[in-house]
């Protein structure tokens, strides 16, 4: 009987103590992008559980949002002064959101993140606002055997196709009678993949959105003669039909690859894994080629950052550096097929480890990821250059297109005084 009282008053006893320690702990709320994804949303409960469990002093809840409905949902929070303590936010629209008052600076050391992706650190002006634990790239999706019977010199990432090599590598392949189209550009996604996906071809050329020297004008780099250039060279593909126009439907731009009815893909590494299933040891991703100023892919993907409106600044910012161990770095990537942001999170990989099938686009992220222009008026740049682009594949004027995309950035620059920090 003595022996049972001290048992259940010492189970009491830790009861209360963990009482106490739950009850002790700040509630933090966490929204997140990616309702309906079963693997993320799993890694991300353990993330959270992990954390909750590690210390005594904070307590984070998940809420989580359609990726459709998400950008509106912090929108409209925003204006009721309803944030959440962390956020996620797609990395080209952190600056936007730091400017608009959604987000403030990060308190984490940020000597932890100086072996991460460029592409995984969100910075605006001197100051870290976000931080992802993966980043995506884009390869050349292609049949060594087909580039083979062609007689086309496979590039490499020292030795990446010249634009001539490129474009005659198209002509060839169209020549050839085998495929209804050259290369899938993904001309059916009209969301942020045209400027993603594309406007690095465009800083290839030497033009670019804006000119990042100071943000303050597209004058010159978006209509300038190297920006001509590209845009003529991008409306010869659609002439020549060596790629889908943007009436492609989306079974096309998801299959056309998969079924040899395109010769190549221009596509990222999270259908990777669905192309070597089909093609195996055949199946190559060729780095980006050069058009005369390096080749050049996207970077910057979804990233995690505490609210302007957190009254608990230090709990999310210490959720997130907790977040952006290697580990989980690595559970995200083998989950949903990501790069992870640090090299030693990629030796943790199935598919990015050293000799992985999924190696290369590790590299390719780390030397050929550019940043899309990290500034607040990126959110309307991009919309604007998709329908730059949209209206030149389909055969509008070049220079004209490309002068009224330049006019329309700058006076919305303008009519927001620069976006200089509020």
């Amino acid at each position: 009987m003595i022996t049972k009282a001290i048992f259940v008053g010492a189970a009491a006893a830790l009861s209360t103590l963990f009482s106490t320690v739950a009850l002790a702990q700040t509630d933090l709320t966490m929204w997140y992008h990616g309702a309906g994804n079963v693997e993320e949303r799993k890694i991300l409960a353990g993330i959270i559980e992990d954390f909750n469990s590690s210390q005594s002093d904070w307590r984070v809840s998940l809420q989580e949002f359609p990726q459709t409905a998400y950008n509106e949902s912090v929108t409209a929070a925003a204006l009721s002064n309803k944030l959440p303590d962390i956020l996620d936010v797609d990395g080209p629209n952190m600056p936007n959101w730091a400017w608009s008052g959604y987000l403030q600076p990060l308190q984490i050391d940020e000597a932890k993140l100086a072996n991460f992706l460029p592409g995984a650190v969100g910075k605006w002006g001197d100051k870290l606002y976000s931080v992802g634990l993966w980043d995506a790239a884009v390869a050349v999706f292609a049949r060594k055997s087909v580039l083979d019977e062609n007689g086309i010199r496979i590039p490499t990432l020292e030795q990446p196709w010249t634009g001539e090599e490129f474009n005659a590598a198209l002509e060839k392949l169209a020549a050839s009678g085998k495929f209804e189209y050259a290369i899938d550009l993904g001309m059916a996604d009209k969301t942020e993949w045209y400027s993603y996906a594309f406007s690095p071809f465009l800083e290839s050329f030497g033009g670019n959105l804006i000119d990042k020297e100071n943000y303050q004008t597209a004058e010159n780099v978006l209509n300038g003669e190297n920006a001509i250039k590209f845009g003529e060279w991008w409306q010869s593909l659609f002439e020549k039909k060596l790629a889908p126009g943007t009436s492609q439907s989306p079974a096309d731009h998801e299959t056309g690859f998969l079924e040899g009815r395109h010769a190549l893909q221009w596509m990222g590494n999270w259908v990777a894994v669905k192309a070597l299933e089909k093609y195996g040891d055949d199946l190559l991703f060729l780095p980006a080629p050069d058009f005369g100023q390096g080749p050049k892919i996207g970077a910057g993907s979804w990233q995690f950052g505490v609210s302007a409106t957190s009254k608990h600044p230090q709990g999310a910012s210490a959720f997130i550096e907790f977040a952006i161990q290697d580990k989980y770095l690595a559970q995200f990537s083998d989950a949903i097929g990501l790069i992870p942001a640090t090299s030693s999170a990629a030796q943790m990989t199935r598919n990015y480890r050293q000799g992985g099938p999924l190696e290369v686009f590790f590299e390719l992220s780390r030397r050929q990821g550019t940043l899309r222009p990290v500034t607040p008026a990126y959110a309307f740049i991009s919309p604007v250059f998709s329908k730059a682009l949209s209206d030149i594949a389909n055969g509008a004027d070049v220079a004209d297109t490309l002068d009224n995309a330049t006019d329309e950035i700058n006076n919305n620059i303008e009519r927001n005084s620069g976006y200089q920090p509020k």
